[in-house]
């Protein structure tokens, strides 16, 4: 059994804000991805062409990069324009980015960009045929969708939705470098307090592997809800 000289309540609180920061980070990049597929679907131009600006940017810069910029960066934003404000108008304040938050909106920036394709490419795979027959039997629009078109969409969308939280998952232990004391940071600073790295990092391993484990049942019980009908379903 493992020895974790004391901190093992922290690293407990540390995994519960690593759960949190990945469930919120889920929640704002599925709407980004919705926003960013309709955008693209749209028939719009402007719209098409701000979404796709906004996956070539996210996708082509690396998540440590972009974490630093919009953490260290908007910081130092928020300074000047405070600056500014009080040489203008005399106004003083002073606004301090809670590393959390920016560690939830920096990495559903990010993925809002990868869920986009995912969510494009699964309204683009919707067989019309079967909308079209739907409205036929006199169903309404919001019935169509939640009825026909959304069970169709998620068949498409479940595989590539579950690989991108795996990786979103994975992708928290960023938020260390910012200051947020998730996991890897307090199993970062016990290791170096105790020099028993391998200890430490070897939990904070087997703490991920258990929560990627257990998405990946979840995700399989979703495909199966959503594959209903399907032959090999239950292979999925």
């Amino acid at each position: 059994m493992l020895n974790l000289h004391g901190y093992g309540m922290r690293l407990f609180e540390g995994a519960l804000v690593t759960i949190e920061l990945a469930v919120l980070s889920l929640v704002i990049a599925v709407l980004f991805g919705l926003m960013t597929a309709s955008a693209k679907l749209s028939g719009n131009r402007m719209l098409h062409l701000l979404a796709t600006l906004y996956t070539t940017l996210i996708r082509g810069v690396p998540d440590l990069v972009l974490m630093m910029l919009f953490f260290f960066g908007g910081q130092t934003l928020v300074n000047s324009l405070s600056d500014a404000v009080y040489a203008r108008f005399g106004v003083d304040f002073f606004i301090n980015i809670n590393p959390f938050v920016a560690g939830v909106l920096t990495i559903g920036l990010i993925f809002g960009a990868y869920m986009g394709e995912t969510f494009r490419g699964a309204i683009q795979s919707v067989e019309k045929g079967q909308v079209e027959a739907a409205a036929a039997c006199g169903m309404s629009r919001s019935l169509i969708f939640r009825r026909v078109k959304f069970p169709l969409m998620m068949s498409h969308a479940l595989p590539g939705l579950s690989n991108n939280w795996q990786v979103l998952l994975k992708t928290t232990a960023l938020v260390s470098i910012i200051g947020l004391s998730d996991m890897v940071r307090v199993a970062t600073q016990a290791s170096k307090a105790t020099f028993e790295p391998f200890t430490f990092m070897l939990f904070v391993g087997a703490v991920y592997l258990i929560l990627t484990s257990f998405s990946e049942w979840i995700f399989k019980r979703l495909r199966l809800k959503y594959h209903a009908g399907y032959v090999g379903a239950a292979n999925d």
